[in-house]
């Protein structure tokens, strides 16, 4: 993987005019001008004519007027994830970073993407979905007895474990389930399995599609929360991960295969459980547009095989295209 990419390394002189999306209007905005900036900064010091352009201060019809030539997408979550900007920019067509309109409007839904995973035998935890306004207490106190506790609640489409909890007992889940229905309307009640918590990158596409090496998540006390994810140094990544031989690379093999099966594309980032007993690994969600901070693990898996911070911008740049090319257009 790592001479294979570091040969296609492009000339960044070849991108043309670059906007860098970042900011946008959903709960991870701040996590987003993090991961957009970085971007940003390491795109210009490669000598790519690259720009900051925020969705939720500008209309991106600008980004034809001012001749942008391609996207690279550091938007998270809803308006820059779900398949929105990704749609606007096949009308404009302008090529752009990451995953197509349909499969990103599959992977940001937590309960879509674990449907089609289970349509395809990828192993999911059990999960209920309440729908908006079947959040009563007698459906509630349901769940915990389908599911057993303790239990995670989270919104279904948002991101960076905004809105998760993890309920200990009956009496945490009405307050848990009014938390994660702030922010979404449909909120999914997951089984939660004790053991490591790993997660895998992926860059590529179809059968070009390649995992990184999965890195082993360690927080304190087992909460990787929004807190632990981007603003501590407590939590602890393991890269290479420790996991027993041959995990590593059945998980790898595991995550290709979920992101494949979406119909992902450039990158994505999904993230395992594996059951402490039965060392068996269940997804739980993929990221089809990751971040891209300092604490973020994209980056941090990649470093691991010799790819810079810096290369792997201009990779990701060099894979940006459309769902549907204009007829006769070149493609990049």
């Amino acid at each position: 993987m790592t001479s294979k990419a570091q040969r296609a390394t492009p000339d960044p002189k070849g991108f043309g005019k670059v906007a860098v999306l970042m900011g946008g209007k959903s709960a991870e905005r701040e996590i987003s001008l993090l991961s957009g900036g970085g971007v940003l900064k390491a795109l210009q010091s490669k000598g790519v004519d690259a720009h900051a352009f925020d969705p939720a201060e500008r209309d991106l019809s600008e980004l034809k007027k001012e001749g942008f030539q391609r996207c690279f997408i550091a938007l998270h979550g809803r308006f820059g994830e779900d398949g929105t900007v990704q749609g606007a920019l096949e009308l404009l067509g302008i090529p752009y970073t990451g995953s197509g309109v349909m499969a990103s409007a599959i992977a940001i839904d937590k309960v879509m993407t674990k449907r089609v995973w289970l349509a395809e035998g990828i192993p999911t935890p059990r999960y209920t979905l309440l729908r908006r306004g079947a959040y009563q207490r007698e459906q509630v106190l349901k769940i915990p007895d389908d599911l057993g506790l303790p239990l995670i609640v989270k919104p279904a489409r948002e991101g960076s474990s905004i809105g998760v909890a993890k309920v200990q007992g009956y009496s945490e889940m009405q307050g848990a389930v009014d938390a994660a229905a702030a922010l979404d309307a449909d909120v999914l009640c997951e089984q939660f399995i004790a053991g490591d918590e790993v997660t895998c990158p992926i860059l590529g596409t179809g059968d070009g599609a390649r995992a990184l090496p999965v890195i082993r998540i360690v927080a304190p006390e087992g909460n990787y929360d929004y807190q632990n994810k981007y603003f501590t140094d407590d939590t602890k990544y393991l890269v290479p991960c420790g996991l027993p031989p041959g995990e590593e690379a059945a998980i790898q093999e595991l995550v290709v295969k979920a992101y494949r099966v979406l119909g992902c594309r450039g990158w994505g980032r999904i993230d395992v459980m594996i059951d402490g007993r039965t060392r068996q690994p269940s997804l739980l969600e993929i990221n089809t547009s990751p971040g891209m901070t300092g604490h973020s693990l994209v980056p941090m898996s990649a470093r691991a095989t010799g790819i810079s911070y810096e290369d792997l911008c201009l990779l990701l740049l060099a894979d940006a295209t459309l769902d549907q090319p204009a007829q006769g257009a070149a493609q990049p």
